[in-house]
C-alpha cells in the first residue's frame, strides 16, 4: 500500500499531497491545492530560524503545524524534511467528501465548493485550532491516505505573501472546481507516482 514520504522537500510534498484524503474525526475530504515553504523561503516561516510561534515547523515530519494568519483564521500545514530543518506544505483547499453537514453548519454556507476552498476555511470546516499544532498526522484525530490514482497537478505561484512572488511552489489538482482560486496557467507537472 502507498504511503506518503515526509521526509522529502517541501515542494515534492506539496505536489504528492494532491489527491490524498485528509480527515479530522472522520470529517474532511481529497486534498486539492496545497503550498510548500522552506527555510531557505523568505516567504516561509521558517525563515529566520526557530521562534516560539513557529516551533512546530522545525519539529519532526508528519506532525502538524498550525498557526494564526491576520488574528483571524487558524492555517493548517504538514511538516516535512527532517528534524530541526522548517520545512512545511499549507493545505489551501479540500474537495469536501465526508461531514459535509458538519462542515456546512461550522461554516455555515451550503455551497461545498466553498466549504474548504481556502485555508481558513479548511481549518473552521475540520475544526482545526491552535490545540492540534504539533500533533502527528499519523494518530487521532486525524487520518491521512495517499492518492488512490494518479493524479495531475497543476503549478503556479503563491497566494497571499509579499515575498517570493515568483516562486512556482502553489499546487492543484487539474479541473478541480474546489482551489481556492484558479490556476493561471497549463503548468501541468508530471502525474505523481504509483
Amino acid at each position: 500500500m502507498p504511503t506518503i514520504d515526509f521526509n522529502t522537500d517541501a515542494p515534492q510534498l506539496a505536489h504528492d499531497l494532491i489527491g490524498a484524503l485528509l480527515l479530522v474525526d472522520g470529517v474532511g475530504g481529497l486534498i486539492v491545492e496545497t503550498e510548500a515553504y522552506d527555510r531557505d523561503d523568505p516567504a516561509s516561516h521558517s525563515f529566520g530560524g526557530p521562534r516560539p510561534r513557529n516551533q512546530s515547523m522545525f519539529g519532526p515530519p508528519g506532525h502538524v503545524y498550525v498557526y494564526r494568519s491576520y488574528g483571524i483564521h487558524w492555517c493548517f500545514n504538514l511538516v516535512c524534511r527532517e528534524a530541526g530543518h522548517g520545512a512545511a506544505v499549507l493545505i489551501r483547499a479540500l474537495q469536501p467528501t465526508q461531514g459535509l453537514d458538519l462542515m456546512r453548519q461550522r461554516r455555515q454556507v451550503q455551497d461545498e465548493r466553498v466549504l474548504c476552498a481556502g485555508p481558513g476555511r479548511v481549518t473552521q470546516a475540520l475544526g482545526i485550532t491552535h490545540e492540534h499544532d504539533g500533533c502527528p498526522v499519523s494518530q487521532p484525530p486525524f487520518e491521512l491516505h495517499p492518492a488512490t490514482a494518479p493524479t495531475n497537478v497543476l503549478t503556479d505561484v503563491r497566494i497571499g505573501i509579499s515575498k517570493a512572488m515568483d516562486t512556482p511552489w502553489r499546487f492543484g489538482l487539474a479541473g478541480s472546481r474546489y482551489v481556492s482560486r484558479p490556476f493561471r496557467g497549463p503548468k501541468l507537472t508530471s502525474p505523481a507516482p504509483d
